[in-house]
């Protein structure tokens, strides 16, 4: 019967992940497998965390991340409707997992459109009138609106390729 340390060289979700490093048959040292609380990019690097092949870490304390502003019931009809620009909208919640990890792809988009659209993200469970208004059932729901009016949605955890082609029906170029 193989060992759990020839187990831990393979991919396999047998590998126990008891100790942090594991020395292997010729001495070399294999990583633990990538199990318990990641972050979202590293979740999809890595699939399901069973024998993930590459294992991604972000350096602490740097945030590249653009933060995407807050719009509310209050700043709606300026900030939304009467924008000279389109906009998109990004439906989220702090408790829900797909949409911290559309996030970063919202605020990628902002700062590649600067100057032909605005980005903002309104929260559902603060301002549950806009959502229900604009028939929101799930999030993260990405909304584009120009001249006032809704003009497409993407519900879900999209690839960016998915919001980029969204957002290009919309913008001036």
């Amino acid at each position: 019967m193989a060992s759990a340390v020839s187990l831990a060289a393979s991919p396999s979700p047998l590998a126990p992940a008891s100790s942090p490093v594991r020395t292997l048959r010729h001495g070399h040292a294999a990583l633990p497998s990538a199990r318990g609380p990641r972050s979202p990019a590293l979740r999809a690097v890595s699939g399901n965390g069973r024998g993930a092949s590459a294992v991604v870490r972000a350096v602490q304390g740097q945030d590249t991340t653009i933060q995407v502003p807050d719009v509310t019931k209050a700043t709606w009809q300026s900030l939304v409707m009467e924008s000279e620009l389109p906009v998109l909208v990004e439906f989220w919640a702090s408790w829900c997992g797909p949409c911290k990890m559309i996030d970063p792809i919202v605020g990628k988009l902002s700062k590649e459109y600067e100057g032909k659209l605005k980005c903002y993200k309104l929260n559902t469970d603060e301002n549950p009138d806009i959502a229900s208004q604009y028939g929101v059932r799930s999030i993260p729901t990405m909304m584009m609106f120009k001249n006032g009016e809704k003009k497409d949605a993407v519900i879900g955890a999209v690839p960016e390729s998915t919001l980029v082609t969204c957002v290009e029906k919309f913008t001036e170029r």
